[in-house]
């Protein structure tokens, strides 16, 4: 294919676990041609892998519906420019739209009367809630990629070519440095259990559950150690600034920042906020907490329209209620401190739990699967 007609792929993933997952398909659709133009909206890691940005995602970043519609002029704007782009003349010829329902969803649309070919990478949660949505993707995509095999069984029921592809996590989460060299390298008391924490990867969720964990922290004091795990799109200054206000010692908590698996693999249970961290601290085999506030708002209108027995998502692949969930009214310090606790004094308890959460890894694992995800985005092609 000569450069001038080098086919143009637009790759729009609106938050940070969306450009994770976006990335990996960049990287691996560069490989596959490496002469393809591929841009789009993103963040850091998809701009490391050779994508072009013309939209951040700290544009778009937004939790929760109220928060949504708080942010819905800053949202139909850059929705606007992205529409402006997939309808030029000499607009991309491939549209691939990562989760982000709510933007993406009504881009597939504008898409497919544009006359783009369109790819849906890591499917919306409609599974979970406002199903009436399946047979909009249906008319919508081309082509539906999909990380959970339920997932692919449910859009082929309705008529959408869906095919599972393996989580790339599941072949991507591993630890590499032992259990007691880790807590060597952060100083970390190797005579007590240690209790890791995982508040989110974006700044509300930072907010709405460090607190929570902290003051569980200080109801098991002298019971184990506490290590935060600090996402990289989280400014560590702001994790060390909730630590100092939760009035716990700043030296019984030791914050990690860009090296999540290791900590994690290290810890004896973790406390998580909901979300793609529940499959990695499952992939690593750690018994867990999972905890979720959002706004009353928010939590009022997912009551209405979430129809799922399960919010983590290991629960919801293994299709049992494996590790304790606290959402919402339930996720205080007190609970979570209790749950915390059933762990670290059953050693049963953790053993059965990390047994169940084994079976994660067999059940999302395919090997080559970004690749796999690339040639069928690349196969959609005019």
């Amino acid at each position: 294919m000569s450069p001038a007609a080098r086919r143009r792929i637009l790759v729009v993933a609106g938050e940070p676990s969306g450009d994770a997952q976006a990335a990996r398909l960049v990287a691996a659709l560069l490989r596959a041609e490496p002469q393809a133009e591929v841009y789009g909206v993103g963040g850091p890691q998809m701009r490391e892998a050779g994508a072009r940005t013309f939209i951040d995602i700290d544009s778009l970043s937004i939790m929760g519906f109220s928060e949504v519609f708080a942010g819905l002029g800053r949202a139909l704007k850059l929705y606007r420019q992205v529409v402006r782009e997939i309808r030029r003349p000499d607009g991309p010829d491939i549209v691939v739209l990562v989760d982000f329902p709510d933007f993406n969803i009504p881009l597939a649309r504008v898409a497919k009367k544009a006359g783009r070919r369109v790819v849906y990478y890591v499917s919306p949660q409609v599974w979970a809630w406002r199903r009436g949505r399946i047979a909009k993707l249906a008319q919508r995509v081309d082509c539906m990629l999909v990380l959970f095999p339920f997932e692919e069984a449910l859009y082929r029921e309705r008529g959408l070519d869906a095919h599972f592809i393996g989580h790339p996590l599941a072949a991507d989460v591993r630890a590499s440095m032992g259990r007691d060299e880790v807590r060597a390298r952060y100083d970390i008391d190797p005579s007590l259990p240690l209790v890791v924490f995982l508040p989110g990867s974006r700044v509300k969720e930072v907010r709405a559950t460090l607190p929570v964990m902290l003051d569980a922290a200080r109801a098991l004091s002298g019971t184990a150690t506490f290590a935060i795990a600090c996402a990289h799109s989280i400014d560590e200054t702001l994790v060390n600034a909730i630590v100092a206000d939760s009035g716990i010692d700043a030296a019984d908590v030791t914050t990690v920042a860009d090296d999540t698996y290791n900590l994690v693999a290290a810890g004896d249970v973790v406390a998580v906020t909901a979300g793609t961290a529940t499959v990695e601290c499952a992939l690593l085999g750690v018994p867990m907490v999972v905890i979720y506030r959002m706004s009353a708002l928010s939590y009022a209108i997912a009551r209405a329209l979430v129809k799922l027995p399960h919010i983590a998502m290991p629960n919801i692949v293994l299709g049992d209620r494996v590790v304790p969930e606290l959402l919402q009214e339930e996720a205080t310090s007190e609970r979570l401190a209790a749950e915390l606790r059933a762990f670290l004094s059953d050693p049963a308890l953790s053993q059965r739990t990390t047994s169940r959460l084994a079976e994660i890894r067999d059940l999302l694992v395919k090997p080559s699967g970004v690749d796999d995800a690339a040639r069928l985005v690349l196969e959609v092609s005019p």
